[in-house]
């Protein structure tokens, strides 16, 4: 069965845009022009994944997203002209997975809706163990490989890789991941997480100057890419 995007936007052309886009590549797609609209196509055919607009002639889509996290997981990608990084972080804080600023490249965008596919797949049907390229982890015996060998890993760098893998090709907040792997009160601490993220890359990393897994999304966190996730 074809995955059934939805298309949140109020600019005509780009609309259109994305709508011959998804035709070419067979996906099937719903499309809404404002926030009302949205909500009754989203509730009324059940979408694999959502694109939205920020900017919508009846509000802010981050309104919208906080109201599909309060009923639904699915995948959330905002398409957007704001560039400031304060609306990108808020954006992924309300539970948007993804972020594209305009102008965009259409190939871009279809790898991300892929990844983004691919990851909630395998969020729905995650056993103890997971794998992304060279690194398997078995959860329920805490043990993590890296090309067939064990890491030494400390409980805080277990959760961390954890919190990583299990949000793969995801970009994720500064606030986001101390929330997770530290918890409540620990969201400012960001030298924490620097210092964790440096000794996982010198440990799951071929050269942790240039690093393949740990992405780091300048001024908004960080992102595990996983090509094969």
């Amino acid at each position: 069965m074809k995955n059934l995007i939805q298309i949140i936007e109020d600019d005509t052309s780009v609309r259109k845009l994305l709508e011959i886009t998804f035709k070419e590549y067979e996906f099937n797609f719903v499309s809404s022009e404002n926030k009302k609209n949205a909500m009754i196509m989203f509730l009324s055919h059940n979408p694999d994944l959502v694109i939205v607009d920020l900017g919508l002639p009846d509000g802010d889509g981050k309104e919208f997203i906080k109201h599909i996290r309060e009923i639904s997981k699915i995948p959330v990608i905002v398409l957007t002209a704001r560039h400031d990084e304060k609306e990108i972080i808020a954006a992924l804080d309300v539970g948007a997975d993804d972020y594209i600023t305009k102008p965009f490249s259409v190939n871009e965008l279809l790898a991300r809706i892929r990844a983004n596919l691919r990851r909630n797949i395998n969020e729905e049907t995650l056993s103890d163990k997971i794998v992304c390229n060279d690194l398997q982890m078995d959860i329920a015996a805490r043990d993590i490989f890296f090309k067939g060998e064990k890491l030494k890993l400390t409980p805080i760098e277990f959760e961390l890789l954890k919190y990583f893998l299990l949000h793969t090709n995801k970009t994720l907040t500064h606030q986001q991941i101390l929330n997770a792997v530290w918890g409540t009160g620990y969201q400012n601490e960001m030298q924490y997480l620097r210092t964790y993220v440096n000794t996982l890359r010198k440990k799951i990393e071929e050269n942790s100057t240039r690093p393949i897994y740990i992405k780091t999304e300048s001024g908004i966190g960080y992102r595990f890419s996983c090509s094969g996730n």
